[in-house]
């Protein structure tokens, strides 16, 4: 079900003949991406303003329909502000940090995603998927009026590929008629279903939940405050769990879990999903359908994500349930990971291996948020008599005991996870440093006197320096480092001291160019800083 002028604008990137379809030649191209969606598209966007040729193959011509993803995290927009497109999310988005946990009509206990203060994003805002990709694309163009050499092709769809030892071989498909072009890297940015994870007999590892979601989108003039509630057996009856998110342009999502036995044509009927609105929402309330679909959720992984010349990334890459967001901003987080180190490895700046290091890391941080949605998810559908027992138990001391509330799991929201004790970690001799930014940590962000420190690091490997003495900039076999000095004068608010130093008087951290730390000292060791960055850079 779906109202039409939910579709933002389809045409995106409508089909356009390449000059590769009348080649006499084929043509070969630095970098693929398979798929157009917000992961493709940030994938070639982060190529693109490396200056890297990327070309982005799509079966559609833009965004397809349906709100789908709703919650992006704060590291996804700090990703995209990184990109340029942040600012736009925000300003469009619905900005929330406090959720709310019910069972039947009894408020439990109520939570706060960021009480603390001192960052430029929120820990999570509201924004239709369709916005989300909108604003990715619009970014796209603009990079590219500014000579960023990206290319999306709607209407080409991949039939098939070949994966040769050093490029693959594809078999496009579009209104005019087939083509085959050639790829250094081909990006498998295809989503869950991802055909080429088919083209090439590959498979996922993990497990599938029994039981069925209702996912209602409703536009409605509503009181309800900016928050994420969520409800344990709602006394309306319309589901054994319910989720209440607001979005955008006055239009709410609204999840039931309606059980693994279900008709599905039936429960698809508009005066079916009326019938649980209603009974949750009261007879008296004006709303408008807007989009409406039944899903089941697995929390799966590829073995390995990366195969010779091809990467996957995002959905084709890993699967979690949609309890704490972790599916679309997980992906962003692949992108980040993986675009600086395959843009040094096609500049001929750091080996092939490299790229091994992004299986490694995001195959770590695709475990982190399975296990975590794994979680959530038995703890949201118990499977047992005492499992329920237990669950309905903790949820009643949750109400007075605060200790039980750690125990209450609708969803851990999504988090970037720290790479701890991977290969490409260098040294942590900040000994009274925070243990927030060791090694392998994301920074966090922190008000300056002028700005904040994420916007400051940019893009790039980047010397952060407190009130330490450095060379404003390094480089080590063709890989340059720029200095970000620091200083008290800096950090007003003593929150960068807070998260960077603690209880050290001085602080020096190599910071990779996604913004993770990879190593930190307590002064400037010129030896030891080369060393850290070729160990970064998989050359050591």
């Amino acid at each position: 079900m779906f109202d039409d002028r939910y579709s933002l604008a389809f045409k995106l990137y409508p089909y356009e003949q390449s000059t590769d379809q009348a080649a006499a030649t084929v043509k070969r191209h630095p970098v693929v991406v398979m798929g157009g969606g917000p992961i493709g598209v940030a994938t070639a966007l982060d190529l693109g303003l490396q200056g890297i040729p990327v070309v982005v193959l799509d079966d559609h011509e833009g965004i397809g329909m349906g709100s789908r993803a709703i919650c992006f995290a704060k590291r996804s927009l700090e990703i995209a502000d990184r990109y340029g497109c942040g600012e736009p999310m925000l300003d469009k988005g619905v900005i929330w940090n406090l959720g709310k946990v019910f069972h039947e009509d009894r408020k439990v206990y109520e939570f706060n995603l960021l009480p603390e203060e001192g960052h430029k994003y929120p820990a999570f805002i509201n924004l239709q998927q369709p916005y989300f990709e909108k604003f990715l694309v619009e970014r796209v163009r603009q990079a590219q009026t500014n000579g960023a050499p990206i290319e999306i092709r709607g209407k080409n769809r991949v039939d098939a590929v070949d994966l040769r030892d050093d490029h693959v071989v594809l078999n496009v498909t579009t209104p005019d008629g087939p083509y085959t072009l050639e790829a250094d890297w081909l990006i498998g940015a295809d989503g869950a279903n991802s055909p080429l994870r088919g083209m090439l007999g590959l498979d996922f590892e993990g497990r599938v939940f029994k039981d069925s979601f209702l996912i209602a989108d409703i536009r409605m003039a509503a009181d309800f405050p900016t928050e994420r509630w969520f409800w344990f057996e709602p006394s309306h009856g319309s589901g054994a769990s319910t989720l209440l998110h607001k979005q955008p342009d006055d239009t709410w999502r609204i999840d039931f879990q309606i059980g693994w036995d279900v008709d599905r044509k039936e429960e698809m009927k508009e005066e079916n999903i009326r019938r649980r609105l209603d009974a949750m929402l009261g007879p008296d309330v004006d709303y408008e359908m807007v989009w409406s679909s039944i899903y089941t959720f697995q929390c799966k992984r590829m073995e390995k994500f990366r195969h010779g010349r091809v990467i996957f990334a995002g959905d084709a890459a890993h699967q979690v349930s949609p309890f704490g967001a972790r599916g679309a901003n997980s992906g962003m987080q692949d992108v980040d990971n993986l675009g600086w180190k395959l843009g040094l490895v096609i500049q001929g700046k750091a080996p092939d291996k490299l790229l091994d290091s992004y299986n490694e890391e995001r195959a770590y941080g695709a475990d982190e948020n399975i296990l975590n949605s794994t979680r959530a998810t038995d703890f949201i559908t118990p499977k047992s008599k005492i499992s329920h027992i237990f669950r309905n138990a903790v949820l009643d001391l949750s109400e007075d005991y605060e200790f039980a509330r750690p125990l209450v799991n609708s969803g851990r929201l999504s988090v970037p996870c720290t790479y701890d004790g991977l290969s490409l970690n260098g040294a942590d001799v900040l000994t009274e440093g925070p243990a927030r930014t060791r090694v392998g940590s994301p920074c966090p962000d922190a008000p300056l006197l002028h700005g904040y420190l994420l916007s400051r690091l940019g893009n790039g490997f980047k010397l952060l320096t407190i009130d330490a003495d450095a060379p404003d900039q390094l480089e080590e076999d063709g890989i340059a480092v720029q200095r970000v000095a620091l200083s008290v004068e800096d950090d007003p608010s003593g929150l960068l001291g807070e998260r960077y130093l603690g209880d050290a008087k001085t602080a020096v951290y190599l910071i990779r160019p996604d913004q993770h730390v990879a190593a930190r000292w307590d002064r400037f060791d010129e030896i030891a800083v080369r060393s850290a960055l070729l160990k970064a850079c998989a050359k050591d």
